[in-house]
């Protein structure tokens, strides 16, 4: 956790106590405590109360730039927001979508902007997908390296690699891994999943924002890949 000074910097000459409370204790102390709580969970903890509360000025607009800074994607926050509605009250969940979207200017809920572009319509693979997915080949001689990028909801079938398996390098956005007879795996970027040959497995994007991944063939003499059955909307919504 960064040494906070906002307390003193702002009200140390109105209120030192005040401040000093703020920027040793509250932070220094609580928001320190990272061993307990990541800071990630206390970004979205402290935004849902504040929300609570009705606050909508800058220390809510403060938290939510934390938030941000702390892994919370907009189209989390979005959902965030949507959930707590319920609970905390419509108008003040309506009011804090104006400051979302000002932290978040620069970020989509639309279109991955990924790394290498979106490529062109999957169209040669689209009987394995549900939904539509983007590829864009990457010229690698010797090894297949291809950008993939799913619209909301959009997933492949259960498939196998024969012999030399896969590697995933997650880039945007938020997607799903799973293996059979095991739970879904969520995805972020930055993440890397190997996929070792002869697992049957599926990978797809969130429900609610698109997802990319570089797609890595491991070379193998006589590798090939066994596509099989569709992840129905049943499957993917029960995960």
């Amino acid at each position: 956790m960064v040494k906070q000074t906002a307390g003193r910097n702002s009200l140390g000459d109105l209120a030192p106590k005040f401040a000093e409370l703020n920027d040793d204790v509250l932070f220094g102390e609580v928001w320190s405590r990272e061993d307990k709580l990541s800071l990630r969970d206390r970004c979205m903890i402290t935004v849902t109360a504040l929300i609570s509360k009705g606050i909508t000025d800058n220390s809510l607009k403060y938290h939510i730039q934390n938030a941000k800074n702390h892994g919370i994607t907009k189209s989390e926050m979005a959902e965030i927001i949507t959930h707590i509605a319920f609970y905390v009250g419509w108008p003040n969940a309506w009011a804090v979508f104006p400051m979302v979207r000002e932290v978040y200017a620069e970020d989509s809920l639309g279109e991955s902007d990924s790394l290498f572009g979106l490529g062109e319509p999957n169209d040669a693979f689209a009987q394995y997908f549900i939904g539509n997915s983007y590829l864009k080949v990457l010229n690698t001689p010797g090894v297949v390296v291809c950008n993939v990028t799913f619209e909301p909801r959009c997933r492949n079938n259960w498939h196998i690699h024969h012999k030399g398996g896969q590697l995933l390098l997650c880039t945007d956005g938020e997607g799903f891994y799973q293996e059979w007879g095991q739970p879904a795996r969520k995805l972020m970027p930055g993440d890397v999943v190997y996929i070792a040959p002869e697992v049957k497995h599926w990978h797809g994007a969130g429900k609610d924002g698109w997802f990319t991944h570089i797609a890595v063939e491991i070379p193998a003499e006589g590798g090939s890949n066994e596509w099989l059955e569709p992840v129905n909307d049943e499957a993917y919504d029960a995960i």
